[in-house]
This record gives C-alpha cells, sequence and structure tokens, in this order.
C-alpha cells in the first residue's frame, strides 16, 4: 500500500509537466527536457520514501517477531475472543499467519450474534481464559475494568491517533478501540436514480433527499410502485431474531437517545426520559410499511435475509454499517451504486445530520493471564498493527477504519466508508454511538421484545415507551446497586 506515496508523487509530476507543456502554449524542446526531469525527480523522491517506509517497516516487523519468538519459547500463548462473527474466518487466517511465522500458539473464538457477554462471563471463568477480549464502551468497561491491564505504557496505546479511542479508568488506559464503523441507510444508487427519473416521482435528486418526510415520501412511491422499479419492497426486512434484532433495538434506538443527550448536554444518564420517542415510531413504522415482507413475519426474519435482499436487488433501502459490506459485494449490486443515507427521525435540523460514527469494539488485556501470556498478545496485537500481513487484513479483507497512526497508507475500498468521508466533508454531524451507555443488555431485549409484539400487532406502541423509558431507569438501578 505504499505504492500510494509514489502514485500521488508521480501524478503531481505529470501535473508539472502538463503545467509547462501546455501552459506557454509551446513545444520547446529546453521546456520538454525540463519537465521530464522533473518528473524523473519526483519519481526518484518517490521511491526513496517507498524504500525509506518499507525499510522502517521491515525492521519494525522483524523486531516484533524476535519478540514473539521469544514468547514462544517461554510459551507464551494468546487467546481473542472476538466480537465480530462477520470477520471470524479472517480472524482465523491471522491467527495462523503469526503462529506460523513465530511458533506463538493463537487460538480464536468467536461468540455467537448477542451472546458476546455470556459467552465473556463464561469464558472467563474458565482456568484457561481468554487473554484478549473486548468491551462495548463505557457500561462494558464498568463491568469488566478489573480484568483490564493497563495498556498506557504499550505500543497499541503509543500508536493510537487520540485518547477519544481509549477507555480510561483514573490515569490507566483499560481499553483501546481498534476499529471506527459508521452506519445509516445503505441504499441502491441504481434503483434510486431509476425511482427519480420516474415520472411518477416526488423527490428528484440525491440532494433533496436529506430529511424524514423526504425519505417517507420516496420509500411509499417506491412502495407503491415495486414493480415498476423491480424491487420487493423500498426497505429490506426488519428482522427480529437475534441476527437482525440489534439493528433496531441497538442502533435503530440510538438516534432518540442521542437527540435526547443533546438536548440536555450530557453523554450519559441514570434515566431516560423518551423525548424522541415519538420519532423512532415514525421511521420503525416506515421500515415495517414499506418493507420486502409483512409485519407479522419479522420474527422469523433474520440478518442473512436483509442483507441477501439487499444484495440482489430487490430492496432500495438497508438499515445496516460499513461492516455489512463484505455481505453485499461480488452480488448484484455493484461498488459504485453503494451509498449510504443517515438515519433521518424528524427532528428540527436533521438536515445537517452525518452519519451514526463510533465504535463498540474495544481491545483489553485480561490482567488475570500469566504475564508470559500476557507479553505475547500484546506483541501479537502490536503485529496486528504494524505488519502488513496484520494491516492489510484489517484494512483491505476486513474493511476496518482503524484509529491508529500505522494505517494512514491503508486506505480501506469499502465505498460504504467514503460515504462517511463524503459526509464529514461536507460539514455533517456525525451522530455519536450513545449506545454504549445502554443499561444492559436485558434492557436492550426488553425494547426489541416490545418492538416485535408491536409489529406483530400483539402489542401496542406504549408497551415499546415502557420497555424503553421504565426499562432503562430498572437496569441502570440494577447495575449500581451497592
Amino acid at each position: 500500500m505504499r505504492k500510494w506515496r509514489k502514485i500521488a508523487a508521480l501524478s503531481l509530476s505529470a501535473a508539472l509537466a502538463a503545467g509547462t507543456l501546455y501552459g506557454c502554449g509551446s513545444s520547446d524542446t529546453a521546456e520538454t527536457e525540463a519537465a521530464a526531469e522533473t518528473e524523473a525527480a519526483a519519481e526518484t523522491e518517490a521511491e526513496a520514501q517507498e524504500a525509506e517506509a518499507d525499510a522502517e517497516g521491515g525492521e519494525a516487523s522483524s523486531d516484533i517477531l524476535e519478540l514473539a519468538k521469544a514468547d514462544a519459547e517461554a510459551g507464551g500463548k494468546v487467546y481473542y475472543l472476538n466480537f465480530k462473527p462477520e470477520q471470524a474466518d479472517q480472524w482465523v487466517e491471522l491467527a495462523e499467519t503469526y503462529t506460523d511465522l513465530t511458533g506463538v500458539q493463537v487460538d480464536v473464538q468467536t461468540a455467537a450474534s448477542n451472546t458476546y457477554e455470556s459467552t465473556l462471563k463464561s469464558e472467563m471463568a474458565k482456568s484457561e481464559a481468554p487473554t484478549l477480549f473486548q468491551v462495548n464502551g463505557p457500561v462494558g468497561l464498568a463491568t469488566w475494568k478489573d480484568y483490564c491491564r493497563d495498556l498506557s505504557d504499550t505500543e497499541l496505546y503509543k500508536n493510537l491517533k487520540s485518547d477519544d479511542y481509549a477507555l480510561k479508568d483514573g490515569d490507566e488506559v483499560k481499553s483501546i478501540a481498534y476499529v471506527i464503523e459508521t452506519y445509516g441507510i445503505i441504499y441502491n444508487k441504481a434503483l434510486l436514480n431509476d425511482y427519480f427519473a420516474a415520472d411518477w416521482s416526488t423527490v428528484k435528486s440525491i440532494d433533496e433527499l436529506n430529511n424524514f418526510e423526504a425519505l417517507k415520501t420516496v420509500a411509499d412511491e417506491i412502495q407503491a410502485h415495486k414493480d415498476d422499479l423491480g424491487v420487493l419492497g423500498a426497505f429490506t426486512s426488519a428482522g427480529m431474531d437475534s441476527s437482525s434484532d440489534w439493528r433496531y433495538k441497538t442502533h435503530l434506538a440510538n438516534l432518540p437517545i442521542y437527540y435526547e443527550y443533546k438536548d440536555e448536554g450530557i453523554d450519559q444518564s441514570p434515566a431516560i426520559k423518551g423525548t424522541y420517542l415519538p420519532n423512532y415510531k415514525q421511521i420503525f413504522d416506515l421500515y415495517l410499511a414499506d418493507a420486502t415482507c409483512e409485519p407479522t413475519e419479522i420474527g422469523a426474519k433474520t440478518g442473512t435475509d436483509a442483507s441477501s435482499e439487499f444484495a440482489l436487488g430487490e430492496a432500495v433501502f438497508y438499515q445496516n454499517g460499513t461492516w455489512a459490506y463484505n455481505d453485499i459485494k461480488d452480488n448484484e449490486v455493484v461498488d459504485e451504486d453503494l451509498g449510504m443515507l443517515p438515519i433521518y427521525i424528524g427532528v428540527e435540523g436533521e438536515e445537517n445530520q452525518g452519519l451514526c460514527t463510533g465504535s463498540e469494539n474495544y481491545w483489553c488485556v485480561n490482567n488475570k493471564a500469566s504475564e508470559a501470556d500476557q507479553t505475547a498478545t500484546l506483541n501479537f496485537l502490536t503485529w496486528v498493527i504494524t505488519s502488513d500481513e496484520g494491516r492489510d487484513m484489517l484494512a483491505n479483507q476486513m474493511g476496518f477504519v482503524t484509529p491508529f497512526t500505522t494505517f494512514d497508507e491503508y486506505l480501506p475500498a469499502n465505498p460504504l466508508v467514503l460515504a462517511d468521508e463524503a459526509y464529514q466533508e461536507a460539514g455533517k454531524t456525525p451522530v455519536s454511538w450513545n449506545f454504549t451507555t445502554m443499561p444492559s443488555e436485558e434492557w436492550k431485549n426488553g425494547v426489541g421484545s416490545a418492538l416485535l409484539e408491536y409489529a406483530q400487532g400483539t402489542g401496542d406502541w406504549s408497551g415499546v415507551e415502557t420497555a424503553f423509558v421504565d426499562g432503562w431507569k430498572t437496569e441502570y438501578d440494577l447495575a449500581h446497586a451497592e
């Protein structure tokens, strides 16, 4: 990936040469020779920079491999309990590469969707507990901070771009984010352009699609003309089984929490008022009404159903995040047709809203593990964020945007990541990930159950309100009981 430096330098030299040749309208030999010399000098400099970077990277990689070999001799090993099922195979592959290079045993286990906390509790009770695990933010850290080694003197922390990506307990760095992710409403540009061009459409460009009212208009009209567009619905199915319900009880629920916190000037709370629950209702209602299936069917719909519907071009909109790219690519929707909209819920000023950006993936090193295992784990992490093999896997294979300085030249090819960059460059305000302050997994489950009952007609919206507001206070008090 260091080729980007060379390409940039060569592009600049080409531009300078073009300016010399065409700016004066002459083909004078001396000017041509000067332009050629400029290009040659730029190429030489680019190659020198690339060689220097390769040498530095190779030296660092060599150093950490030597340390790792010492870990192997000392019997140090790594056991990583991974949170993200969508990257399970890639973590196993990376672990095997490291073991082949160093002799250090690296085991990776991935928890099933929605079972990470229970799996972590179970694994931590074993004699061979994870040496590397994750917390989802401040609430997760509060539970596990006594098991978290201070990372302030590690290469992991030294290479972190900002303290914004670290969770601390006093002066100790207890946990460090390793991926920055974004979610919103993924859309199919080709299908949406077909809608814009239709004589029956009201909204005529993506620039007009910047608030809830416009989103509802577009979705309603697509649903009414779905046969004309060749789709099954405007939105993919809002599956409420365990592989999919987190999109609504956690990620969608973030929006009313974000706006309430914004009003109150806070970033966490022992109680929630539910000020924006009517807005939560209207976006969820839209997902149900303009979908590929009937609301009564969502209890049986899965995350795979939703990703398949979108990837095969059967729906125009799909609420999910940058991590969903691997499930979408290489199907019917080509990369250039992938875009992402903010989740609009009908709040004043939301036309200036960006995508939901943050992290719930923070690495922790188990301080209860042996010193040899802790050292081996830290060296493994250093290799992951500094070696060509590790950086290529995280950035290019897993599609992660990472908060480490060592990844500056590793630009993911993920078009959903580029969509987020475009919103930020346009000055839109990202929506922070406040769902990491949700009081418990039980709270999320209560909201999810109430949403499902509401969708199926076996409950009403007041049940969602009760689960959201009363459930928050109950679960917070339980978590903070003396």
